[in-house]
């Protein structure tokens, strides 16, 4: 179980700077449960290293879009087409955790956040033309921490950086939208650079063929954000089409025996976001002796994020020389991206 002190400090972390500006709802409940001993009780049953506020809210707005009958329905944006004001939401949010405890805490319990937010693909395409500018080899993927794949079909997407061109696959359905901030321009080919493989890898894998894991993902986005959801439904619809390698178990671990596996004539490019902030200590410093023991062998390349910072950075083995690099600061969903290079 968790702390409630250190609960109480996340849940006002959350509402302050993950939620302000992006969610009034969640920016202003996260504020009250964090002043509320009864439901940092209940949030306190999360799984250690889980995002507890995610993980809390989003278990609500699955037990809801189940079909939970409650007032607090009339405050999910996500529900009805004209909520209440937020304002007046905390104590029907309050009844309803109270009265649905039983519930709450088995999810609590057993669920993982693992929103594979598809828009993070978003500094990831130019995070990848960089690399395959350098190498000019096809790219193999492995993602850890994949949660269903969406973020491993990054090339099948259409991207819009705001300058009246696109990118990536421009004839997809699928068109992801993101600011580029700052003074810096990233190199971005047209069409996608080509991808010859692709493994993810979690500790659970989310099957967008099971209701129970769309609409456990699907409860993970946040009730305002209607674009979210759009583009979830549609890369769900592609997902189905292709062929992903999704192998249950711990990224980290497995990290060398797949490794051996990828053909030296491609880019070995492993990538994460959001995900190392709930890995131990351990495993991060194990994940980087992997990389740094590839590296002696074969040229490899680390994109993630969220790991000793915010930033997204770059680290690259070429012809056994590591070069370590900042490529980005991003917002928690890419809504913007400010390039560094």
């Amino acid at each position: 179980m968790v702390k409630k002190e250190r609960l109480s400090t996340l849940f006002k972390h959350f509402s302050l700077h993950e939620c302000k500006n992006s969610s009034n709802l969640y920016e202003h409940l996260a504020f009250k449960v964090s002043e509320d001993e009864e439901l940092l009780d209940i949030a306190s049953h999360a799984q250690a290293g889980q995002p507890v506020p995610n993980l809390l809210f989003g278990a609500v707005h699955y037990l809801l879009l189940k079909g939970k009958h409650h007032e607090l329905r009339q405050f999910y944006r996500s529900l009805v087409n004209h909520p209440q004001e937020v304002e007046r939401a905390f104590p029907p949010f309050r009844d309803f955790c109270l009265s649905f405890k039983r519930e709450l805490i088995p999810i609590l319990q057993e669920k993982l956040v693992q929103t594979n937010e598809v828009r993070r693909c978003a500094y990831l395409y130019p995070s990848f033309c960089f690399i395959y500018r350098q190498v000019k080899k096809p790219l193999s993927l492995l993602e850890i921490g994949t949660s269903a794949g969406l973020q491993l079909l990054w090339d099948l997407y259409q991207y819009d950086y705001g300058d009246d061109r696109s990118y990536g696959h421009i004839s997809s359905d699928i068109l992801i939208r993101s600011e580029v901030k700052g003074n810096h321009q990233p190199f971005l080919l047209p069409e996608s650079p080509p991808v010859a493989l692709r493994f993810g890898v979690d500790l659970h894998i989310n099957n967008l063929s099971n209701y129970e894991d769309t609409l456990w993902m699907r409860s993970l986005i946040w009730p305002e954000h209607k674009e979210r959801v759009e583009l979830f439904e549609k890369t769900v619809t592609v997902l189905k089409e292709q062929s992903l390698e999704l192998i249950q178990g711990d990224g980290v671990e497995l990290l060398p025996h797949i490794a051996e596996q990828i053909p030296e004539d491609t880019a070995l490019c492993i990538f994460h976001t959001h995900v190392a902030n709930q890995m131990p200590e351990e495993s991060k410093l194990e994940l980087m002796n992997h990389i740094q023991s590839i590296g002696k062998k074969r040229d490899v390349f680390h994109v993630y994020n969220n790991m000793w910072d915010r930033a997204l950075h770059l680290d690259s083995f070429i012809d056994g020389r590591e070069s370590n690099r900042v490529l980005a600061e991003t917002e928690g969903h890419a809504r913007w991206f400010e390039w560094k290079m």
